[in-house]
């Protein structure tokens, strides 16, 4: 589906942060080896809606809103969260890797395209973005 609008893009954004914290608790469940780190990253996500709600609820407008600041499509995002019933943890963190890989891709696109007409969102999804890179790192780690 394209999205054109603010309201569109942050409403993919909430969405793809609940989607990935539900997998991170999932493998919090399954894998005592990563436990801490996959519940610290879940709890991270849902601050990440916050800090997005906050942004945009901040700076939008009517006249925002109205001039179409994107052009995504929720397709290039879609986020795979099934595991395996007997998947390793090994598999578990490759997938996590697709995961936040895809979310740093869709923050960095959302950021650059609204960049002109907003200050405040654009910046907050490149906060996520870095923070997401970090997280990458810590994922290599597991």
């Amino acid at each position: 589906m394209k999205l054109q609008t603010a309201s569109s893009v942050i409403s993919l954004a909430k969405e793809l942060e609940n989607k990935t914290a539900g997998f991170y608790e999932d493998l919090a469940e399954r894998y005592a080896g990563g436990k801490d780190s996959f519940l610290a990253f879940a709890a991270e996500n849902k601050k990440y809606v916050v800090q997005i709600e906050r942004a945009y609820y901040g700076v939008i407008s009517d006249a925002i809103e109205g001039c179409f600041a994107f052009d995504l499509d929720s397709d290039d995002y879609a986020v795979e969260t099934a595991l395996a019933g007997d998947a390793g943890q090994a598999e578990a963190v490759k997938r996590a890797t697709m995961l936040e890989e895809t979310m740093v891709r869709f923050y960095t696109d959302a950021a650059e395209q609204s960049q002109s007409l907003m200050a405040d969102v654009p910046r907050a999804f490149m906060l996520i973005v870095k923070k997401r890179n970090g997280r990458l790192a810590k994922l290599g780690a597991l």
